[in-house]
């Protein structure tokens, strides 16, 4: 940690953050603070602006453990976390914490809206595409056929008035790591403004969600590569909003020539080929993480329709020209 006294520059995951302070009397008063601890398969960054060092490390470590206790809720990867534990529909009804229910509504809303573009059920074949990633051979026919009987966001049944969650389908497997990571940022800042913390950056694998401006700035200083005139603008002086990307940057496998995504077309149970990246701006973060892992799949050409109902957003897709290597992504 350290007082800023002039503009620094963060490369964050893939995008960039510049950081400074319009008058020395801010610079004074607030204390830049930087932490960084692994959760969710990657490191998360935490910058805020404090005027004690004891309260800025209290602040710290009560957003972390959140972000652990909501990583055992939503992550694929533990067999004992909640999500992996939801029952199948003939079982007796399991009541799911508010943070999870919260995802999984947010989620199916998105999977409706998207015609199944987006699909928290996905779990089966991205379990293959993993496999896939370390072999470096394709799904089997069979494989995908199973697989996709165990798939589908109808599948899922949600009662409201009990937040009881079941699975229709024996087998099926949430992956909510489309949209859990920025729900799970938001709740961190929430966290943060609890600890009387209001002005913060963090930034996990790609999402980066901002609360108050730093001292002396109109907002914090964001630059997507290839973002047009309107998201750049906005990613430029952000406030209290969310910025993610998706695409096939880090995480990907290429076989028989073919470079396939980490990110599955629910609909065809195959990773994406189309080499598309989008990068979202929304007033939060489970809006913009959702968003963006949707106009992957979707495209450019169906992106209008539905970012029509969601106001306050901005996204841009383009498509990659990137060298076909391999490098490690994190995870939820």
């Amino acid at each position: 940690m350290f007082m800023l006294m002039r503009p620094v520059r963060l490369l964050i995951g893939g995008v960039a953050c510049a950081l400074g302070f319009g008058a020395a009397e801010a610079a004074v008063q607030h204390i830049r603070h930087e932490y960084v601890e692994l959760h969710m398969g990657v490191a998360v960054r935490l910058v805020l602006y404090v005027s004690e060092d004891g309260a800025a490390r209290v602040a710290a470590r009560a957003v972390y453990d959140r972000i652990a206790e909501l990583e055992d809720k939503m992550s694929d990867y533990r067999p004992e976390s909640e999500v992996r534990r939801l029952p199948s529909c003939g079982a007796a009804p399991l009541a799911a914490s508010a943070e999870l229910y919260t995802v999984l509504a947010r989620a199916l809303d998105l999977a409706a809206r998207t015609d199944g573009a987006f699909d928290p059920t996905v779990g089966p074949y991205v379990a293959l595409w993993r496999d896939a990633r370390r072999t470096g051979r394709l799904p089997s026919r069979d494989a995908l056929d199973s697989a996709a009987a165990r798939v589908g966001w109808r599948k899922v049944r949600l009662n409201p008035a009990t937040r009881a969650v079941c699975l229709e389908a024996p087998g099926m497997r949430l992956d909510l790591g489309g949209i859990a990571k920025g729900y799970i940022l938001d709740q961190a800042l929430a966290e943060l403004r609890r600890h009387g913390v209001t002005r913060a950056l963090l930034e996990a694998g790609g999402d980066i969600l901002v609360g108050d401006a730093p001292p002396g700035e109109p907002g914090w200083r964001i630059a997507v590569p290839g973002a047009g005139p309107a998201l750049a603008a906005r990613a430029a002086a952000l406030a209290n909003a969310a910025v993610a990307t998706s695409g096939d940057t880090e995480q990907f496998v290429v076989i028989d020539g073919v470079r396939y995504s980490h990110i599955v077309d629910p609909r065809t149970g195959l990773g994406l080929t189309n080499r598309l990246q989008s990068a979202v701006v929304a007033p939060d973060g489970i809006t913009a993480d959702g968003l963006a892992t949707a106009l992957t799949v979707l495209g450019e050409e169906r992106a209008a329709p539905l970012l029509q109902a969601f106001p306050g957003v901005a996204a841009d897709i383009r498509r990659l020209t990137l060298p076909a290597t391999l490098s490690p992504r994190g995870r939820l």
